[in-house]
């Protein structure tokens, strides 16, 4: 691992990263930051056509795949989809993983999200980097602790809607207009999605759907045709009041 510093993505699962979260992660890739990849779960439940063991293999080639089209360091996923549950066994081994790559970012996904695996996914990629300094939580293997501060994002609920339907605007948007095609690009790598999203969730064109959720988002910054939005966590525990990494690495393609 090198000096620079460290973006680190955390979502639920295979494709979660390229919807919401891959064009920040090219943005910030380009200003430096070495880049880091995990998906909770390892999508074994995301097919109507093969079991549960052959779809974990498959989603796991082509998330490595996605990953690699970017340089970003790939985590092997820690859990089957739906078990993701906020329980200690998980968080030690979310810990460990975290206070090995030490970020400097933490991109994650929002705090209420249409799915629990969303939800809990979050929950668990907050405390995980909350308790990376502290030497009396045990980790899953045992990984030192870490003193560096980090910065919490939440990427945009999918449909930039929460649960009830309601809205959901960033406080920050990252133009991705010129990483568009490289984002869905890099969504492509997940081939075994696209029929199974297509059958199950009514996403009829799977690629279009990220470009038309980016847009969407571009259009709430009114300025961007294509954006990622984010909303900071707050600071307590995490970094200094005004730390705003992302902001200052990425000043001349952000908004507000």
């Amino acid at each position: 691992m090198n000096s620079s510093p460290r973006a680190f993505a955390i979502a639920a699962h295979p494709d979660d990263i390229e919807f919401v979260m891959a064009g920040t992660l090219m943005r910030l890739g380009a200003a430096g930051y070495e880049l880091h990849y995990l998906n909770i779960a390892n999508g074994c439940c995301g097919s109507m056509e093969t079991d549960r063991k052959t779809t974990a293999r498959i989603r796991a080639v082509e998330a490595q795949r996605a990953a690699e089209s970017i340089g970003a360091v790939f985590h092997p996923s820690l859990v089957n989809d739906l078990e993701i549950f906020y329980d200690q066994r998980t968080l030690e081994r979310l810990a460990a993983v975290v206070r090995e790559v030490a970020p400097t970012i933490v991109l994650t996904h929002a705090p209420v999200d249409y799915m629990e695996d969303h939800t809990n996914a979050c929950r668990l990629a907050v405390s995980a980097a909350f308790v990376r300094g502290m030497p009396n939580f045990p980790t899953d293997p045992p990984t030192p602790h870490v003193a560096n501060e980090v910065t919490v994002y939440h990427a945009q609920p999918h449909g930039n809607h929460d649960p009830l339907g309601n809205p959901v605007t960033p406080s920050l948007f990252v133009d991705i207009t010129e990483v568009i095609e490289r984002k869905a690009a890099m969504l492509a790598c997940h081939v075994s999605q696209k029929a199974w999203l297509d059958t199950t969730q009514g996403l009829d064109s799977y690629l279009q759907t990220m470009k038309d959720l980016s847009a969407e988002v571009g259009q709430m910054s009114r300025r961007f045709q294509y954006a990622e939005g984010w909303r900071r966590h707050l600071h307590l525990g995490f970094c200094a009041p005004d730390s705003d990494p992302l902001r200052a690495a990425l000043a001349r393609n952000t908004s507000p």
